[in-house]
């Protein structure tokens, strides 16, 4: 796998925009899928997709003239990343379940 391993606010982001969200939507929506264990801060949330965007992994929506909500959504190329990430930490969870005498 060429990508590094993701953080998990990265990885719950990337998640999330598998339909086009904004930036507060993203933000309810990582706190629901982690059952509020994660909580993205507006300066982790933004800094984040700044860098998702420049790597190609999201896109930005084009924007209603009347709304400053951006919307963002995930590409082909940030699922790729997203598959090899889930298939990362399934061989984690594998490994340490064959070792720990788990599930």
């Amino acid at each position: 796998m060429a990508n590094p391993a993701l953080t998990e606010a990265v990885y719950y982001i990337l998640l999330s925009l598998i339909q086009p969200l904004h930036g507060y939507g993203i933000m309810q929506n990582v706190e629901k899928l982690s059952k509020g264990r994660v909580r993205l801060a507006a300066g982790t949330l933004y800094g984040a997709i700044n860098t998702l965007l420049e790597k190609g992994w999201i896109n930005a929506l084009p924007g209603m003239k009347d709304s400053r909500k951006k919307e963002y959504v995930i590409t082909d190329l940030g699922k790729q990343v997203l598959n090899d990430e889930i298939l990362r930490l399934s061989e984690l969870l594998e490994n340490g379940n064959r070792i720990l005498g788990g599930k």
